[in-house]
């Protein structure tokens, strides 16, 4: 049987070649890289239906063929590849013949006169950025930061700090009184907790004022869903502040929150710290689960609670002529933690992880797509 390749589509820059694979649910993407060509397999769905796709691509210049990678999605494959030389390609392949499932990518499609028509007026200070920088350090004795940046930078590290405290003081204790420690978690660190949870809600601010990327609606939903435990769900239910599946849980958000916010501040400071990242993207697949299976418990726990103390239901007969059963609304809030809540943060974490950790190398690396 003949090979058979897959529709490739390809764009350019001055400085970079993309090449998009038109392959769905794709499995088993291998990509090797020369200075002179790419080998690529990978099985999926693609024009002829099915099955196990190849192709091989002889380059018109030198690529960087080190820094080459490739990115797996649902409905793609992209091959993102620097040129050794900045320069515009007349076409892709070494050959005046291109393949015949070779494309252009019109929707991405740039060329040197549209380079010259959309380039914004240059700023010396990016052009010449170390010796600006050694220039104002000189005059000024030190580096003006953006306001913005300082404040992120402040932000983060106070949130690190307060999360570091809670875990310190709950380890002493924990190592001073042995399992006695856990029925007096709230008691010793609730206060605290409480304090950096509500300061999360600057997280929603941040994207609304432009000091992050992104949409304030996630970072809403999440510190949201995790004051709702804590404040209705523990702090209003006293019988809960003894109850070992507080401290379990104190663990689990704190752990989380001290791998995220010094990665956050390496990516503030222009630091690329390996482990860091590493740790950012990976630590969520243990700590996730439990947290979310710590929560349901929680949430169970405070039903029969509820149900006599009668607390957040609204009964008729009252002035606003409406009913609510927070019972009702605890069992649906429970079935949708466990059921579409789960999936979709863990399916976010897992699209972000491939994206910063999953792409293919230089060398011949298989790519496994996370389903």
């Amino acid at each position: 049987m003949a090979n058979l390749s897959p529709l490739v589509y390809w764009s350019q820059t001055k400085q970079t070649l993309l090449l998009k694979v038109d392959l769905k649910d794709a499995k088993g993407a291998i990509a090797d890289f020369s200075p002179v060509s790419v080998n690529f397999s990978a099985n999926g769905h693609g024009a002829r239906g099915v099955n196990a796709y190849k192709f091989e691509l002889h380059f018109y210049a030198l690529i960087d063929d080190e820094n080459a990678t490739f990115v797996v999605s649902d409905n793609k494959i992209e091959l993102q590849i620097r040129k050794l030389e900045p320069e515009w390609w007349p076409r892709l392949v070494a050959t005046p013949q291109k393949p015949h499932w070779l494309k252009i990518d019109f929707d991405r499609w740039r060329t040197e006169d549209d380079a010259e028509l959309e380039e914004k007026p240059r700023d010396v200070r990016q052009d010449y950025e170390k010796e600006y920088a050694d220039l104002q350090k000189r005059e000024l004795g030190y580096i003006k930061e953006k306001t913005k940046k300082v404040y992120m930078i402040f932000y983060n590290l106070a949130m690190f700090v307060g999360y570091l405290y809670i875990m310190v003081v709950m380890g002493v204790l924990y190592y001073r009184d042995g399992i006695d420690s856990i029925a007096k978690t709230y008691a010793n660190v609730g206060n605290a907790f409480k304090f950096v949870q509500l300061l999360q809600y600057l997280e929603v601010m941040h994207p609304m004022f432009g000091y992050t990327k992104g949409s304030a609606v996630v970072p809403f939903f999440q510190v949201s869903g995790r004051n709702f435990i804590l404040f209705l769900m523990i702090d209003m239910e006293p019988r809960m502040y003894a109850k070992p599946v507080v401290f379990y849980v104190f663990v689990i958000w704190s752990l989380v929150e001290l791998v995220r916010y010094p990665y956050y501040l390496a990516q503030l400071l222009g630091r690329e710290v390996g482990l860091l990242t590493w740790l950012r993207y990976t630590v969520w697949i243990p700590l996730y689960p439990m947290g979310i299976l710590c929560e349901g418990i929680i949430v169970l726990r405070n039903i029969p609670y509820i149900e006599e103390t009668k607390r957040f239901t609204v009964e008729m007969p009252n002035s606003w002529n409406i009913t609510f059963d927070m019972v009702l609304f605890l069992k649906i809030y429970l079935m949708l933690l466990i059921l579409p809540g789960s999936y979709l943060v863990m399916s976010h974490m897992a699209k972000l992880r491939s994206k910063k950790l999953g792409k293919g190398r230089a060398k011949r690396r298989q790519h496994l797509h996370a389903d």
